[in-house]
């Protein structure tokens, strides 16, 4: 049986929408359909799916609700759907996935399966990317409104902007003062903006993209160039690939994975990859 996990609050979708999109998932036979009504609640309805051995589980929301339902299918052999209907969807960006629903359900319901790698933080996975500094309060900035798309996300990144000062990250025995620290295993954050252009989630690697200290107008180039695929050939960007990854930062600060806003629960922050962790139908 197929299992979807549905959440009717990702994105910006009207209630006549979201009736459109319960009536498409209602017509596949042989399936079930399971909707999230608070944060974290995906994890143990998909667990349960696994439970009642699903043969595929399709996640219908946005980044922070596939991270959910993918976090609970890591190492499995149940391969995962995506329906993109979320603000950014950038795992389903770079893995060509429709973003309308119809024909993203069409897509996960006849796709191949392809495994994907998986990054960790302290053990706790996300599967396109993750970070401190500017995107993380963005991230918070956003999670306060209760608004979504793309134009509040943007209002969001103004207002982080005018009142956001570097941070101060340890690693390797040095210091540094950093715009952002990214890690990236997808090449984009979401709505095409892309933070690592050449990240490949199939080559068993990470991404650490750190952003130098930047001024308002520095920022603003900055901010086109992840448009045009172009931030490396920035001279405030510095890119490492790598399989692991250590730093030190101050805790209950402000981090996101997978879009979704969190603060860091520890000092010390262990990045590793798990290449080929997670199947997916892409």
């Amino acid at each position: 049986m197929i299992y979807f996990i549905y959440n009717p609050n990702a994105g910006s979708k009207s209630p006549k929408e979201r009736g459109k999109i319960i009536t498409l998932l209602g017509g596949v036979p042989d399936s079930m359909l399971l909707v999230t009504t608070k944060p974290l609640e995906a994890i143990s309805l998909t667990k349960t799916a696994i439970r009642d051995k699903a043969t595929k589980i399709i996640a219908v929301g946005g980044d922070g609700t596939i991270n959910e339902v993918a976090s609970a299918l890591v190492g499995s052999n149940i391969p995962l759907g995506i329906i993109p209907i979320g603000s950014g969807n950038g795992l389903a960006r770079h893995l060509q996935i429709p973003l309308t629903p119809r024909k993203a359900l069409a897509h996960a319901l006849l796709n191949k399966n392809k495994r994907i790698d998986v990054g960790f933080i302290n053990e706790r996975p996300f599967f396109c990317t993750a970070g401190i500094g500017f995107d993380a309060q963005v991230a918070h900035q956003f999670a306060k409104n209760n608004k979504r798309g793309l134009i509040n996300y943007i209002k969001a990144t103004f207002i982080t902007l005018f009142k956001f000062k570097p941070i101060l990250i340890h690693f390797e025995g040095k210091q540094e003062n950093l715009f952002s620290f990214t890690i990236a295993n997808a090449n984009q954050f979401g709505n095409n903006a892309y933070i690592s252009p050449n990240a490949n989630i199939q080559d068993g690697n990470i991404e650490i993209v750190r952003i130098l200290p930047l001024s308002y107008l520095n920022a603003a180039i900055v901010g086109i160039k992840l448009f045009l695929k172009k931030i490396k050939h920035s001279k405030n960007i510095k890119v490492t690939t790598t399989t692991n990854y250590t730093i030190e930062y101050s805790v209950q600060q402000p981090m996101h994975m997978d879009g979704e806003a969190i603060f860091t629960s520890e000092s010390r922050l262990d990045i590793t990859i798990k290449p080929a962790a997670l199947l997916v139908v892409a």
